[in-house]
C-alpha cells in the first residue's frame, strides 16, 4: 500500500515535474523543484479535502519553488547550460522554442490553461493573481508567441 506521498509523485508527479519545467526551462532545475515540492509535502503532510485540493496544492508549491529558483541569487550569477526539452515534430518544435522566449509568469499561465486544462478562474486562485490579470496575461502571451512563430516562418 502506498503512502500520501508516493501516490502524490505517482498520481500528480508528471504533472508537477512539466509545470516546473514550464517555469524554469532546464531539466535540472526542474528536478530540484520537483524533489522539492514532494519533500514539503512530506514534511508537511497537510489534510486535503480531496484530490484537486491535493492537486492544487501541488501546482502552488511547485509555482513557489520555481519563483524562489528563479530569484535566487546563485542562479542570477550563473550561466544555463544549452538544455532544451526536445519535441517530436518539426511544428511542435517551433513551438517550444516560442514558449522559451517568454517570460517565466507568461509560460506559467499559458502551461496551466492548455497543458493542464485549468479555467482563467482557476489558474487566478492557483497563483493569487486577479482573473482579469490571468487574461491579460493569456492574451499578451498569446500574442508574442504569434509573433514569435511568424518571425521564424
Amino acid at each position: 500500500m502506498l503512502n500520501n506521498t508516493e501516490d502524490a509523485v505517482q498520481r500528480w508527479g508528471p504533472m508537477v515535474y512539466r509545470m516546473a519545467y514550464a517555469m524554469v526551462h532546464s531539466r535540472h532545475d526542474a528536478d530540484d523543484v520537483f524533489q522539492e515540492v514532494f519533500l514539503r509535502l512530506h514534511r508537511a503532510a497537510p489534510q486535503f479535502r480531496n484530490e484537486e485540493h491535493r492537486k492544487a496544492w501541488l501546482l502552488r508549491v511547485t509555482v513557489n519553488c520555481a519563483k524562489t529558483l528563479l530569484h535566487s541569487p546563485w542562479r542570477r550569477r550563473t550561466a544555463p547550460l544549452e538544455d532544451l526539452y526536445t519535441c517530436q515534430d518539426p511544428e511542435e518544435s517551433a513551438v517550444c522554442e516560442a514558449l522559451d522566449h517568454l517570460d517565466p509568469k507568461y509560460r506559467a499561465v499559458v502551461h496551466l490553461h492548455y497543458y493542464e486544462g485549468y479555467s482563467t478562474e482557476e489558474i487566478a486562485e492557483l497563483l493569487h493573481r486577479q482573473p482579469s490579470t490571468v487574461r491579460a496575461q493569456l492574451t499578451r502571451a498569446r500574442r508574442k508567441l504569434a509573433e514569435l512563430l511568424k518571425e521564424e516562418l
